[in-house]
């Protein structure tokens, strides 16, 4: 029996899945297919990573859904183009479909993939999924990618239409999975994890929360965000359902929050570079102090600054921190410590669960005002001000620096005014020795 293959990869649901849809709709049965890939898994320092545990767990869901609808899902373990080798032995298969993936190792994994492929003479198809518009569907007049964020807004909200966000039919179509035989599936333990008992956040959208959102998203004791970064990252919410929510509720913040990560994601796709370099040419040679001391104080919230305390005691105990306060830690580092941002970039990276990429770059090199789009270099946040503004009954602070206002508090590690000073003479230095 020839099949098609749908690839998912970050995209674990059936519901409104562009990708999945077109696959189901084509000429033959379809196969779901999951691979746990070591080059990504091999990179995680903790075995008992809570993303690994949650990605597992929605496998696991999607297998009793595909066998519920009368279906197989195949879920293998091991480099994609070797687990694809395989499986064209085991399949008579007449195509792949999957749906875009827009990082820098993503690209390299796909282009392997579709060599092989290729080779055996398999087309592989692949979707818009994971934003409303991609790589060059918002771009200015002259066709270049924008690197302000303000006027691809504008771009973006001018080209929307009800069909950008129009759910994709798939789950309609379920009678069209295939059954095969599964072979054995990857435990945890097979891979070399084990299961992790962090809490994760809920996938629903509440109308409250909209209604609140704008007055209340900048104040980390509400607790108001959404937490849907994580399920955007492993898509087990579709990004069309989220802006149809924005647009029906009339929450415009909230959907320029959406717009934000379209927007960095096609910035990395347009300059990948900046993954690991500063985009401004300008400040690639600021002279980082890069103190390992101060660093860990900075990772474990030792910083006698209860503001950027409580921010990264939040993050290591429950992989998030509240947005407000994540600026507020980067630019301690940054400037404040004149840490490299790319060390702040891994530690985030590390320990978020809701770790993107594309906006965590982005937002980096934002705070530190080396990227495309960045805030001044020469705007450092105050982190006392931050506190004054966002937590003026330190309930926050409260609740992750249980030891505020005692004798057991440490003593700021380092003077603000002096180091505000410090940074900014780097940036210029920086910028000199660029002329």
């Amino acid at each position: 029996m020839k099949v098609s293959l749908f690839w998912h990869r970050r995209d674990l649901r059936f519901q409104d899945n562009a990708g999945l849809t077109a696959a189901l709709q084509g000429e033959y049965p379809v196969v779901p297919l999951f691979i746990f890939d070591p080059e990504i898994l091999d990179k995680l320092d903790n075995r008992q990573d809570a993303r690994v545990t949650f990605i597992y767990d929605e496998v696991q869901r999607l297998i009793e859904e595909a066998e519920a609808a009368g279906g197989t899902m195949l879920v293998r373990y091991g480099r994609p183009a070797d687990v694809f080798g395989q499986l064209l032995k085991e399949l008579d298969v007449a195509a792949v479909h999957t749906n875009h993936d827009y990082e820098p190792y993503a690209k390299t994994r796909d282009a392997a993939v579709t060599e092989l492929l290729k080779n055996h003479h398999v087309p592989l198809h692949t979707y818009k999924d994971q934003v409303i518009f991609e790589r060059d569907e918002v771009l200015t007049k002259s066709g270049q990618p924008y690197k302000i964020y303000g006027p691809y807004k504008r771009t973006w909200l001018d080209k929307l239409t009800e069909a950008d966000y129009h759910a994709h039919t798939s789950a309609n179509h379920l009678d069209k999975l295939a059954r095969v035989q599964s072979g054995p599936r990857p435990t945890l333990a097979d891979m070399g994890f084990e299961r992790s008992s962090e809490e994760i956040p809920g996938r629903r959208l509440y109308a409250r929360m909209l209604d609140d959102y704008a007055d209340t998203r900048n104040l980390p004791a509400r607790d108001s965000t959404s937490r849907l970064g994580l399920h955007l990252r492993f898509g087990t919410v579709s990004i069309r359902h989220l802006v149809q929510r924005a647009v029906e509720e009339k929450s415009e913040v909230w959907l320029s929050e959406l717009i934000w990560r379209d927007f960095f994601m096609q910035l990395l796709w347009h300059f990948p570079f900046t993954a690991t370099e500063s985009y401004d040419p300008k400040l690639r040679d600021i002279q980082w102090r890069n103190n390992e001391d101060e660093f860990r104080a900075w990772c474990e919230g030792r910083t006698g600054y209860p503001l950027i305390d409580a921010g990264m005691r939040q993050l290591n105990a429950t992989g998030f921190m509240h947005n407000r306060v994540r600026m507020a830690t980067a630019s301690f580092l940054c400037k404040n410590l004149l840490i490299d941002w790319r060390w702040g970039e891994a530690y985030f990276a590390e320990k978020l669960l809701d770790y993107e990429m594309s906006s965590n770059v982005g937002n980096w090199q934002w705070v530190a005002g080396t990227g495309a789009d960045s805030q001044p270099w020469f705007r450092i946040f105050s982190p006392d001000s931050q506190l004054a503004k966002f937590d003026k009954q330190h309930a926050y602070v409260k609740q992750w620096v249980p030891e505020f206002g005692t004798g057991r508090y440490p003593k700021p590690l380092v003077d603000h005014p002096a180091t505000r000073d410090r940074a900014l003479a780097a940036y210029r230095a920086s910028r000199d020795r660029s002329e």
